[in-house]
């Protein structure tokens, strides 16, 4: 086994968030062991971790995943490599990474079948991130973008990889396009910025004390969905001709709001299941506008390489809402339940 330089030193014990059994009153940070890394994996101390709404519903439901109690939850980290176990070579020691989210996902298509589709992610079907030290195969891991700070790259894994696997691997957004995007969250901003540097044009839905920033991030267009009126306002700033892609963040029946809103030929990123995963829509305007529905669950291990040259070339800035140290995790969640504008951080080695 390979560690960091001599002179470096690694804790025997380090803090880790643990689910004893499902809802928050279950969830400790504990000490424990420093992890070794096994052959092919690589031992990362975590410097940050973004979280997502899904890991909060990990820890209140479980999600019907088969967590092996105490579980970590989390899947979004920052990190730099600090040992190495046998045979890992993908990355050296002191190398800034990213974890993936999926990481069975190398490229193509997600594995699975239509009976059983894979949904085998970090902080669900395996151990997740919230700790000072993980130790995992080397394969689970990208570099980390050279322009962003550890706090800024932490919110790439799920949040920027959902909207870059939608508008760019899926949706194939483009110069003149029309986005509509029905939301400020963290995978809402990150499309805004991927749209504009594919010279699209972005309409931006949500509550209007976030218009000045979603303006200042490039929206062209900003709706108060507050009001009656909102889908009038969507088809008058169209000229009636809609959304050539819309990122449909919120679910259950407003799947329907956006294929009404959508152009001939649009295309329909489902992303998000905030009002339910019962999914409804109209079908004379699926139909007779040919409007394809996208199902979109976060990507590729080579796409989110993709992203983490795009993000240095279009200098794509992640949006942070708010950082939390390791042990405000609580307050943390509470957070993410108010409606941020863009990502819930976690300074892992704050």
């Amino acid at each position: 086994m390979e560690w960091v330089p001599s002179g470096t030193k690694i804790m025997d014990t380090m803090r880790r968030w643990e689910l004893d059994a499902v809802g928050h009153e279950h969830l400790h940070l504990r000490d424990v062991p420093v992890p070794t890394p096994g052959a092919g994996e690589i031992l990362v101390r975590v410097d940050a971790v973004a979280l997502n709404y899904r890991d909060k519903m990990v820890v209140e439901s479980g999600r019907g995943l088969p967590l092996r109690f105490p579980f970590t939850p989390g899947s979004d980290l920052a990190g730099v490599v600090v040992a190495r176990g046998a045979g890992a070579t993908r990355f050296a020691i002191g190398d800034r990474v990213l974890s993936t989210p999926t990481p069975d996902w190398i490229d193509g298509l997600r594995p699975g079948t239509a009976r059983t589709p894979a949904y085998r992610t970090l902080g669900g079907f395996y151990p997740g991130v919230l700790a000072e030290y993980v130790a995992m195969p080397e394969t689970w891991f990208v570099r980390v973008p050279a322009s962003l700070e550890k706090w800024q790259a932490s919110t790439l894994p799920v949040a920027g990889l959902t909207a870059w696997s939608a508008l760019v691997e899926n949706a194939g957004v483009r110069a003149g396009d029309t986005v509509l995007i029905h939301s400020t969250g963290g995978v809402a901003l990150f499309g805004l910025q991927i749209a504009r540097a594919h010279g699209a044009e972005v309409i931006l839905c949500g509550r209007p004390e976030n218009e000045a920033r979603a303006r200042k991030l490039g929206a062209t267009h900003f709706v108060d969905t507050g009001r009656s009126d909102w889908m009038e306002t969507v088809y008058r700033l169209t000229d009636d001709r809609g959304a050539d892609i819309v990122l449909e963040v919120i679910g259950g029946a407003h799947l329907g709001r956006s294929v009404e809103l959508a152009a001939v030929g649009g295309r329909v990123c489902q992303i998000g299941a905030l009002d339910g995963f019962e999914f409804s829509a109209p079908a004379m305007p699926l139909m007779l506008k040919n409007v394809t529905i996208h199902g979109i669950g976060t990507g590729s291990r080579s796409a989110l390489e993709r992203l983490v040259r795009a993000v240095d070339r279009a200098g794509i800035e992640p949006i942070v809402d708010r950082r939390f140290p390791l042990c405000d995790l609580a307050e943390a969640f509470h957070h993410l339940d108010r409606g941020p504008v863009g990502k819930v951080v976690i300074d892992v080695a704050r």
